[in-house]
């Protein structure tokens, strides 16, 4: 049984080392594309959330120009 913790832990672990969040396909600078594919979601869709955020709640623009700056290119 100790075995196969050990293999699942580590089957875990390099699932979480290979996935990182970096730009993806530029329309702007990539943000929302590369949340999209680390998120696992279309990419389409986070645009919508960064436009529903800026118009709600003013907050979408500030945060999509810090992660333009924070997020590496691949």
């Amino acid at each position: 049984m100790n075995g196969l913790c050990i293999i699942f832990n580590q089957q875990i672990l390099s699932i979480m080392a290979a996935k990182r969040l970096v730009k993806g396909e530029k329309k702007l600078f990539g943000v929302c594309s590369g949340l999209a594919n680390y998120f696992d979601i279309d990419p389409t869709m986070m645009r919508i959330i960064f436009i529903a955020a800026f118009l709600f709640f003013g907050a979408g623009f500030l945060l999509y120009i810090i992660l333009a700056f924070v997020i590496p290119e691949n």
